[in-house]
């Protein structure tokens, strides 16, 4: 656990736990939206900068319920993390085409719903202590992806020469370059990052890109003009 986390799971309310009256009627929900809130807030200010009061607010929520449900800040972000994984398993079963993939990783990397600028968040605020059960969910998914991609060589749909973790971050680094890098996006396509013709172009260019890098050629890639609309 990063040592931010810990000094957040050390400072966690310890006042009591909210009435009966207090509780929403229906906790699940209340729970899917503190964590669309707690998203939102994460991606737009990171982890350090984000404010449980502000989550709660976001919310509708009393503040407290957040330590109730999910014992805190720190709790509250892995929480997000799990329900990330749970999604990314639903989402892209390891049989979906490898294009169709690529592309809908890039779709889904500039929903502000689905925290993609998280991952942004974590790469510059790492100091190399890893909150131990986070990491264990994460790199046992990472894991997968890599093994995955190994069954996908041996079957001749991917090349063989590429190592198939460097072929993973590639491909996941690539696809979140609209979020992790609007600016330029603005700059070399004259439109926002997130609008969704300059999304559906981007996804189809690292789909060919990709094609070509894997031996798959433009029929990997299901088509695309080269040409932004």
């Amino acid at each position: 656990m990063t040592s931010e986390k810990r000094a957040a799971d050390a400072r966690r309310s310890t006042r009591r736990a909210p009435a009966a009256h207090e509780r929403q009627r229906d906790p699940e929900r209340t729970k899917a939206l503190i964590l669309d809130a707690a998203t939102e807030e994460f991606s737009a200010k990171g982890f350090a900068g984000a404010r449980v009061a502000e989550i709660a607010a976001r919310a509708g929520v009393n503040q407290q319920l957040i330590t109730y449900y999910f014992d805190g800040k720190a709790g509250l972000y892995r929480e997000i993390g799990r329900r990330w994984r749970a999604y990314e398993t639903q989402a892209f079963p390891d049989d979906m085409d490898y294009a169709e993939m690529i592309k809908s990783y890039v779709r889904v990397s500039v929903d502000p719903r689905l925290g993609g600028r998280l991952l942004a968040w974590e790469g510059l605020a790492d100091t190399g202590e890893d909150d131990e059960e986070e990491a264990a969910e994460r790199n046992a998914r990472l894991r997968h992806e890599v093994a995955v991609i190994r069954e996908r060589q041996l079957a001749g749909e991917l090349d063989d020469r590429f190592d198939p973790a460097a072929l993973l971050l590639i491909t996941m680094s690539t696809a979140n370059a609209l979020t992790v890098y609007p600016q330029l996006a603005r700059g070399l396509f004259g439109a926002d990052a997130s609008s969704p013709e300059l999304v559906e172009h981007y996804a189809e260019q690292l789909a060919l890109l990709i094609g070509c890098l894997t031996g798959g050629g433009s029929g990997l890639a299901g088509g695309g003009s080269g040409q932004a609309d």
